[in-house]
C-alpha cells in the first residue's frame, strides 16, 4: 500500500520560500542602489535632511518587511525544534521592531529639519498604525507563547487570531511600503521612464512579490501540518 507523505506541501512551500528570498534580496539591492546612487547616501547624524530621511525607507524595508517575512517563514517553513523556531521567530520580530523605531525616528527628524508637518499623508497614517499593531502583536505573542504563564487552552484559542493577525499586519506593511514609494516618487516629480523612476517601480513590484510569496509559503506550510 502506498504510504501518504505526512507533509505533502512542504516541498512546494520550500520552493516558494526560495523564490521569496530571491525577491527580497533583489529588492534590498535595488534599495541600496536607489539610496546610495540616486539619493546621495544614508546618514542619521548628517546635516543634510535628505540623507537622514534615507534611513527611513532602508530600515523600514530591512526590518518591518524583510525581517518580519523571514520571521514568518522561519517558524512555518523550516523543519526543526519547535522551541528553537519560536525563539528565532520572536527575535527576528524584535529586531524588526528596533529597526522600525529608528526608521520612524529618521522620518520625524527629517520633517523637523525641513519644517514639514508630521502625519499628514495616507502613507504616514497607515504606516504608524501598522507599526503600532506590529508592536501590539509582538507583545501579545510574548505574553501568550514565550512566557510560561498562559494556560494551554488560552493559547490554543488565541492561536488562529495570532496567525491571521500576523499575516494581515504583514500585508499592511507591504501596503505602507508601496504607498511610501509612490508618495516619494510623486513628491520628487521624477521624469517619466527615468532611471530612478523605473528603479522605484521595480523596487515596488519586488516588494509586493516578496510579500505574496512569503504569505503563500506560510499558507502552504500550514496545510502540511
Amino acid at each position: 500500500m502506498r504510504r501518504l507523505e505526512p507533509y505533502p506541501y512542504y516541498p512546494l512551500a520550500s520552493r516558494i520560500t526560495i523564490l521569496a528570498h530571491i525577491f527580497g534580496v533583489i529588492a534590498m539591492i535595488l534599495m541600496f542602489v536607489w539610496l546610495l546612487h540616486y539619493r546621495e547616501g544614508v546618514d542619521l547624524d548628517s546635516y543634510d535632511p535628505d540623507k537622514i530621511f534615507n534611513v527611513h525607507p532602508l530600515l523600514m524595508y530591512l526590518g518591518v518587511i524583510f525581517l518580519s517575512g523571514e520571521a514568518l517563514m522561519a517558524y512555518k517553513t523550516v523543519r526543526g525544534d519547535r522551541q528553537g523556531k519560536k525563539s528565532v521567530h520572536f527575535l527576528l520580530h524584535l529586531a524588526a521592531i528596533i529597526l522600525g523605531i529608528v526608521g520612524i525616528h529618521a522620518a520625524f527628524k527629517y520633517h523637523d529639519g525641513r519644517n514639514l508637518t508630521d502625519m499628514y499623508s495616507f502613507h504616514s497614517w497607515i504606516g504608524i498604525g501598522t507599526f503600532c499593531l506590529y508592536i501590539l502583536q509582538w507583545i501579545i505573542g510574548l505574553c501568550m507563547y514565550m512566557l510560561p504563564y498562559a494556560r494551554v487552552e488560552t493559547r490554543k484559542e488565541n492561536l488562529p487570531w495570532h496567525i491571521s493577525g500576523g499575516r494581515a499586519i504583514f500585508y499592511m506593511t507591504i501596503v505602507a511600503a508601496l504607498t511610501g514609494l509612490m508618495q516619494k516618487s510623486t513628491w520628487m516629480q521624477l521624469p517619466l521612464f527615468s532611471g530612478e523612476s523605473l528603479l522605484i517601480n521595480f523596487l515596488a513590484i519586488l516588494t509586493l512579490l516578496f510579500g505574496v510569496t512569503v504569505d503563500m509559503s506560510v499558507a502552504l506550510a500550514r496545510c502540511a501540518k
